[in-house]
């Protein structure tokens, strides 16, 4: 398996990148399309809107949102972007895009982890992990639940 890197979009690119993909649902701000030096713009692979806005990149939610996300993950659309993202990461070097300004919680971050290990199964044969997490009598909605398996 190569070796595959999260970075920022933002980062000059370096001549160890290998293959450039970007894997956010949304363009980045202020980047022009020549100057983020992509070959690829994954955008089927990453978290849906309800997911993203739900996590807003709070450090505290990233467990819970790698779960959710490793869930959707099971999905057609984005198992197949997923499969591609293995196809890419046979060769030199993957290097995994996004504007994220702490990549190290990001989609990307539970891409790489997931590159360096097995094909996630489909939904069918996941039942083990409920599509979502209750909130306990009288927790925030939005906050972390702790009431599931993992």
């Amino acid at each position: 398996m190569t070796d595959v890197v999260v970075r920022r979009v933002y980062d000059e690119p370096t001549d160890q990148d290998g293959v450039r993909v970007l894997v956010d649902r949304i363009w980045p701000r202020g980047l022009s399309k020549a100057d983020a030096h992509l070959d690829e713009w994954c955008k089927a692979v990453a978290p849906s809107t309800a997911l993203r806005t739900w996590y807003g990149h709070d450090g505290a939610k990233f467990t819970e949102f790698s779960r959710r996300y490793r869930v959707e993950l099971t999905e057609p659309p984005r198992a197949e972007a997923l499969r591609h993202l293995r196809e890419l990461a046979d060769g030199p070097r993957l290097t995994l895009l996004t504007a994220t300004s702490r990549p190290e919680i990001s989609q990307a971050a539970v891409l790489v982890d997931l590159l360096g290990r097995a094909p996630v199964l489909p939904l069918t044969h996941r039942r083990d992990i409920p599509d979502h997490v209750e909130p306990e009598p009288g927790q925030d909605p939005g906050s972390q639940g702790t009431s599931h398996k993992p």
